[in-house]
Order: structure tokens, then C-alpha cells, then sequence
């Protein structure tokens, strides 16, 4: 196919990039290690990492991972906010043969019980604010080895331990758990500088990351990002960024707000963060505001990804316009549609437009950007960046002309091996020819610029979080009173969409408080309905398939609770 959006690329910006230069993404990283090891590599409260010392923590709690007899390949999960130890525990795992699983630390009991049983995870790196989830689950997961975190070790003497008696006594915020076999961080890093790190001979095809989605099913189920994908997104990103940062001469600091575990967020932070050897300012609660403003005082940055929505909730604060940004030069928007309300405001506070993008999990997830020297919003998730294709297809599978819309596929060396253990849900994304099919419905002008004009799926999109109703709907259903339901999105100011479900009753006492209780014991807090409504009956088919596009269309009814 003809490759249009080349003619839109800004000068000097290569058509593809070259993945053959690293074997891994560990020899990736250990350069980065060598090359930047007198510079800091993160701060989190006031505690600055550097390169040398990331290179020497990872290479310590390597040694210890290997020294419980796990073999290559094996599944490490990570459930953590963004701390210090994360980036450690990252470069740990990968550096001892493991494939990272990354856990959304807020998961209740039954989503970690999944997550862990479904990639065979046999180790675990937990806060300790989360360790009470994971005792729920733990005799009914292959979890054999646990590190537990906490907030202060890293910060050191007297700020360490009263960060700690804060974080314990004060907030309240470390459910009691017992854990017997568990080690403390600190030990397993003081265990492995007494071992040696086994250096272990891997692939550009073996998995370094697990990344759980509902893919475009609703199945929650992993993606496989090999070394090469996430190796090839860096560069991708890196050759892309250039037109924005390449004035910057001093160290790029980048502000690490989006939780670690998500895909935008471990990427264009703290993979490409090390590549580029930039100092990642890490914020292990963006949600405070007023402090994350604080922090952001302290720094003069140069890079600030997030979604619309935070982006909105910076921009309105009172405190937001005082802050120094002369040193930004770039922020990028992914996860969720960016509002040019948000985007022109933001613009006349900071003098930076905000950059869209658009990736998924499976993608590494940057597949198209607008260009990083746009001086204007655009209302398009911009071009492919380089080595990437984009076809927009029919329902046939088949490409539809310039200015036609259909499904977004992409193709590129991003792109994911496959959903982990599932070759029936891999091959319903992927085509022949190695597009993956997105699910997400668009159209290309001829610039080559693309625009989402709506889902083929019926993922809701909350605060840039997927949340899919097949989930939602099993689980609902579960409950006692309830006989069928239907789960669909609506428009919310604060988070894009927000989940609205629909109810009949099997039992006729059912309240909306009591099912509003039972949801936020099974779902993560963006995954839990904001509304609720009864109905005698839901709209179906003549085979009795629930329509939720009806449900969509509908008005909004009257008799519901907001959460």
C-alpha cells in the first residue's frame, strides 16, 4: 500500500527504524546504565536514583530472583504506585531472564486472583498498602516467592521511617496482612549483593512484558510484548521526539504521573525515560493535585505525558499558573480523546500545545502521533510514526478509500506476538498479512493524518482505562438479584465516559445501594458503575442478544444512582 502520511512527516524524520541494533531490551537498558551512570535517573519524594544505582539495586534483586530457582521466562508480577522500587524491580526482572507483569495495585481480590492465575506468575513485588489483596488470593494462585515494599525504605534514615509511621499510623493506609514467607525489599537488595547476577542469553522474540487488557472482547488476557516490540516503540518514539526536544541540551526530565503499570505510562516514562537517560520525576499519587503541583515546583521539566482528563483537572487548578514552564517542550496525549477545550486552555497557560496520540497495550503502545512540532490542536490521532502501517478496512477485512471509514489495523514491529496462551483470541485481531485489528473505527485523510470516529467495540474508555461490559456484565449477573443487566458507557465530564448499568431484578428488593456495595467489592474503582438503573426489561434481539446500542441511544433514564 502507498504510504501517504510520509509526505506529512517533518524533515529529516527516518521512514523506519532499525530494531537488529539491540539483541534485547536488557542490552538496551545496560548501555543506558554505562552511558548515564553519574546522572539521576528518578525522584520520588525528594529522593533522587541514579543510573549507577538502578544498575545496582536491579543487578542485586536479579541475583535474588535467580537464587529461588525461577527459570527463564518465568512470570514476575509487579503491584506497585510509582515509586522508587518499581524501576528496580523492572530492570531486575528482565535483567534475570523474567517476564514482567504489571498489576494495577487498586485490583480487588478476583481481578488479581485472574491476572496472576492467568500468567502463571510464580513471584511478586507488592506495596505493602496492597499486601492484604494478595493474602485473599494467594492459596489459589502459583505465587511461590514474595518481596513486600514499602513507601520509606527507599528514602533513607529518619525521612524513611517517618514517611513510613505517616503512611502506617497516621493515614491509615496498610490494611493489616499476614504473609510469612514474604521478604522485605531492602532484605532481598542486602540477600543479592552476596550473589552474582547470571546473565542469561535472550531473544528478540522472548516476552518482556505481560500486559493485561480486554483486547477487543472483553477477556481480560495478556498481551506479549517481546524485547523487540518495546525496543522498537522506543526508538520509534525517540526518532518522533526529535523535532520537540532535540533544543534541549541539558538532561530531558520527564514527569512520570500516569501509573507505571499501564502501558503509555511504562513506556514514554520509564523505558524511554532510560534510553534517553532522562530524569524521571515520579508522582506515586497524581489524584492529589494540590501536590502534585507542589512536587511539580520543585523541577523545571521538559516532557509531561498524560490523558485529557488530567490534564484538565492540572490546567483548572488555581495553583497550576504559577508553576515554571519555560523548560516544557512537549506534551503528549494518549489513552483517551483529548477535548480542544482542554488542549486551548492548557495552551494559554503553559504556551505548549498538548500532542495526540493513539497506541493500545498490544501495540507498545504508540502506533500513530501527531507530529511533535504541531503548533495547534488537530482533532486527528495524527500519522503512523516510523516502520508502521496503517490500513483502514471494511467489514471484509479489505482497505476502504482515502476518506472512507473503518476499522483502524496496524502493523509494525510494535506490534504484540499474541494474547499470552490464546491463539483463538490472537487470531481473531490479527490478519494474514500482520495487521492487528484495533477495533477502533477511523478514516485517513490524504495527508495521512487519522481521525477516530467511533469504537467497533464496546469498551468504555474511563479516564483512559479500558473497561469492557462482557466483565462487568458476568460479574453483575452474579449477584444474587439480579437477573440480567447490560453494561454500556456515557459521557462524563471529569473522565470521558463513565459506566452506566442496567438492571432487571430477580429480586424484587434489590436496591441500587446494595448492588452500588457489591460492585466495589469485585471492580477496581474506574471499572465500577457510576450509574445504575432498573428496568423491567432490557432491550434484545430476535435471538434474544442484549443491544446495547439501544441502551446507548436511549436518553437517559431517571431511575438511577450516581456512585
Amino acid at each position: 500500500m502507498e504510504k501517504i502520511w510520509l509526505k506529512s512527516y517533518p524533515p529529516g524524520m527516518p521512514t523506519e527504524i532499525d530494531t537488529s541494533q539491540y539483541r534485547s531490551l536488557v542490552q538496551l537498558m545496560e548501555e543506558s546504565f554505562h552511558k548515564f551512570a553519574d546522572r539521576k535517573a528518578y525522584v520520588c519524594m525528594d529522593k533522587y536514583l541514579s543510573y549507577a544505582e538502578v544498575d545496582l539495586y536491579s543487578k542485586r534483586l536479579g541475583a535474588w530472583l535467580q537464587s529461588r530457582g525461577l527459570k527463564k521466562g518465568a512470570r514476575v508480577a509487579i503491584m506497585m504506585p510509582n515509586v522508587l522500587q518499581y524501576p528496580i524491580a523492572i530492570a531486575a526482572i528482565l535483567r534475570a531472564g523474567y517476564t514482567v507483569v504489571n498489576v494495577n495495585p487498586l485490583y480487588t481480590p478476583r481481578e488479581l486472583e485472574h491476572q496472576l492465575n492467568d500468567s502463571g506468575s510464580e513471584a511478586i513485588i507488592v506495596l505493602e498498602n496492597f499486601a492484604t489483596t494478595l493474602e485473599q488470593v494467594l492459596p489459589r494462585t502459583p505465587v511461590k516467592h514474595i518481596i513486600v515494599a514499602n513507601m520509606g525504605e527507599m528514602l533513607g534514615g529518619l525521612k524513611g521511617m517517618l514517611v513510613n509511621f505517616v503512611v502506617r499510623n497516621v493515614k491509615k493506609m496498610v490494611p493489616p496482612y499476614s504473609l510469612p514467607n514474604a521478604v522485605r525489599f531492602k532484605d532481598a537488595l542486602s540477600q543479592g549483593a552476596g550473589m552474582k547476577l547470571t546473565p542469561v542469553a535472550l531473544e528478540a522474540s522472548d516476552p518482556a512484558f505481560l500486559q493485561y487488557t480486554g483486547g477487543t472482547t472483553g477477556v481480560s488476557k495478556g498481551a506479549t510484548l517481546t524485547h523487540t516490540n518495546v525496543v522498537a516503540n522506543l526508538l520509534q518514539t525517540e526518532a518522533w521526539s526529535v523535532p520537540a526536544l532535540g533544543s534541549v541540551k541539558e538532561q530531558i526530565s520527564i514527569v512520570c504521573a500516569l501509573p507505571l503499570y499501564h502501558i503509555f505510562a511504562l513506556t514514554a516514562c520509564a523505558m524511554w525515560g532510560t534510553r534517553v537517560g532522562a530524569l524521571n520525576i515520579l508522582i506515586p499519587n497524581p489524584r492529589d493535585i494540590g501536590g502534585f503541583i507542589k512536587e511539580l515546583h520543585k523541577y523545571k521539566f521538559n516532557m509531561l505525558p498524560a490523558v485529557n482528563t488530567l490534564y484538565n483537572a492540572l490546567v483548572n487548578h488555581p495553583g497550576f499558573g504559577a508553576l515554571d514552564f519555560s523548560g516544557l517542550k512537549i506534551c503528549n496525549a494518549g489513552g483517551m480523546a483529548l477535548q480542544k477545550t482542554v488542549n486551548d486552555k492548557w495552551l494559554k497557560v503553559t504556551g505548549v500545545p498538548i500532542i495526540e496520540g493513539y497506541g493500545l497495550s498490544e501495540t507498545s503502545p504508540v502506533a500513530t502521533c501527531n507530529r511533535a512540532d504541531s503548533p495547534a490542536f488537530t482533532g486527528t490521532i495524527g500519522l503512523p510514526v516510523p516502520s508502521t502501517d496503517i490500513a483502514i478496512l471494511d467489514d471484509d477485512g479489505k482497505p476502504v478509500p482515502i476518506g472512507q471509514s473503518g476499522e483502524i489495523a496496524i502493523r509494525g514491529p510494535q506490534v504484540m506476538a499474541g494474547y499470552w496462551n490464546r491463539p483463538d483470541e490472537t487470531a481473531k485481531v490479527m490478519t494474514p498479512d500482520g495487521y492487528f485489528k484495533s477495533g477502533d473505527v477511523g478514516v485517513m485523510d490524504e495527508n495521512g493524518y487519522v481521525r477516530i470516529v467511533d469504537r467497533k467495540k464496546d469498551m468504555i474508555l474511563v479516564s483512559g482505562f479500558n473497561v469492557y461490559p462482557n466483565e462487568l456484565e458476568a460479574v453483575i449477573a452474579a449477584h444474587p438479584g439480579v437477573l440480567e443487566c447490560a453494561c454500556i458507557g456515557v459521557p462524563d465530564e471529569h473522565s470521558g465516559e463513565a459506566v452506566k448499568v442496567f438492571v432487571v431484578k430477580r429480586d424484587p428488593n434489590l436496591t441500587q445501594e446494595d448492588l452500588m456495595a457489591y460492585c466495589k467489592e469485585q471492580f477496581t474503582g474506574y471499572k465500577k458503575p457510576k450509574y445504575i438503573e432498573f428496568r423491567e426489561e432490557l432491550p434484545k434481539t430476535n435471538v434474544g442478544k442484549i443491544l446495547r446500542r439501544m441502551l446507548r441511544d436511549e436518553a437517559p433514564g431517571q431511575n438511577q444512582k450516581a456512585a
